[in-house]
């Protein structure tokens, strides 16, 4: 049976909360045990130094994260768990990447331009305090999906953008090199629970307002039982919508379970015993599961056991594929080299027009140059027809057809005329 891969990346940078447990550990381990599916999971300890400086806090974010996924079920010996520095043909990958990579596509990248967004409110060089490492960060992740050739990543809708940039990117290799990169699919889940931190918004290191996942049950209790509620007295009914002490119950019990806590609360459940019911339900999953974690923190060399054979295993795989992208790019054994006669001429590289659909249900296009530089993007169009139709006559008339089509495309920054203008022509050609 041929089996859907799977690939999901955890970065080492903080410690694991209940958000990250029910959000992304829980689901992942759950869809790590179907029989279609072939997981990898990494710890993504590289792309951890571009948030974080402190070596031994990159050590033991990475030592927690490793023991938080054992301790939630992962087994290493039905799924491939690795470290990301135990892979270096990542990293070979990445610059095999960078170098059909236009600069124009990484100046869009979100967390970039939200730094040089922030350096120009405060009036300083666009790139103040912004490392080549956050600059890069796209292609990184590129590598870390294209090496195992993984067909769905599962990401929350601000990484998005990075799985598009991916397949983008490995498009634009293919381009050059042949069909050997797999361009993998997007997976956002819709029915992910999502918890409320501390101060009510959504759980995130970001904001500081996280619940640990295995903090110690009298710790969970004391937090639980300092959630926020209102005033109304025992006996008063109360609304589930926007209780978070409802959201986290949800987010651990079952359907029957949930709507019994329903029926409580409309018939007027105390506070006081609701959140002993939350705190019980909660501790009931968690506890088997920190004893686990407690055990294997205790024991950091059982943990980097796991880690090595799990890199060896990835490297088993990643290895043979690097050769053969190396041979694709010319990185040959000069005791093979061809004659130039026999030597097959190189392909003429072309921009590309790209058709796609966002989550607005509405359908795009745009045009990429060779190096993968952004020249010309769509608004949205109701029909992929429409699109279609729009790109058939810019194939076909070339710049001709960019006042025509003025108020379906939309300027593109860094995109020079004179640069969309040629690769327009260059289609023109190769399509007469």
């Amino acid at each position: 049976m041929s089996k859907t891969r799977f690939l999901t990346g955890i970065t080492p940078s903080g410690t694991p909360h209940l958000g990250n447990y029910v959000g992304a550990i829980r689901p992942a381990v759950q869809s790590s045990q179907r029989a279609d599916v072939q997981s990898f999971y990494f710890l993504a300890d590289y792309h951890a130094l571009i948030k974080c400086a402190d070596p031994a806090r990159v050590q033991r974010s990475t030592l927690e994260i490793a023991a938080t996924w054992l301790a939630a079920g992962l087994d290493p010996e039905q799924v491939m768990l690795y470290r990301q520095s135990d892979v270096p043909e990542i990293t070979e990958l990445c610059w095999l990447l960078t170098c059909v990579t236009g600069k124009g596509v990484l100046n869009r990248a979100h967390a970039y331009k939200a730094s040089v967004d922030k350096n120009v409110a405060a009036g300083n060089d666009v790139d103040a305090d912004v490392s080549a490492g956050l600059f890069m960060y796209p292609v990184l992740m590129a590598a870390d999906i294209l090496i195992f050739g993984a067909n769905k990543v599962p990401v929350g809708r601000d990484q998005v953008q990075h799985l598009e940039m991916a397949r983008d990117i490995a498009s634009s290799f293919n381009h050059l090199y042949g069909e050997l990169l797999v361009l993998p699919e997007v997976v956002i889940d819709e029915n992910v629970a999502t918890l409320p931190g501390l101060d009510g918004r959504k759980m995130s290191k970001s904001y500081n307002n996280t619940i640990p996942l295995f903090t110690p049950r009298e710790q969970l209790r004391k937090l639980i039982n300092g959630f926020t509620t209102d005033s109304r007295a025992p006996g008063e009914p109360k609304e589930v919508e926007g209780s978070a002490l409802f959201q986290f119950y949800q987010a651990f019990a079952s359907e029957a379970e949930t709507v019994a806590l329903r029926q409580q609360y409309a018939q007027g459940i105390a506070w006081g015993d609701a959140k002993q019911l939350v705190f019980e339900r909660l501790d009931q999953e968690i506890a088997p599961m920190r004893a686990r974690y407690e055990s294997l923190m205790a024991d950091p060399a059982q943990i980097e056991a796991v880690l090595r054979a799990g890199g060896e295993r990835a490297r088993a795989l990643a290895a043979p594929f690097v050769r053969q992208l190396r041979e694709a790019v010319g990185l040959r054994s000069l005791a093979q080299v061809q004659a130039p006669q026999a030597a097959k001429a190189a392909k003429t590289a072309l921009p590309q027009f790209k058709q796609y659909r966002e989550a607005d249900g509405k359908f795009y296009f745009k045009l990429v140059s060779a190096s993968g530089q952004l020249l010309l993007q769509s608004t949205a169009f109701d029909a992929p027809k429409e699109a279609g139709q729009s790109i058939a006559r810019l194939q076909q008339q070339g710049a001709a057809a960019l006042a025509e089509l003025g108020a379906r495309l939309m300027p593109v920054e860094g995109a020079a005329a004179t640069q969309l203008s040629e690769a327009l022509e260059q289609l023109v050609a190769a399509n007469t």
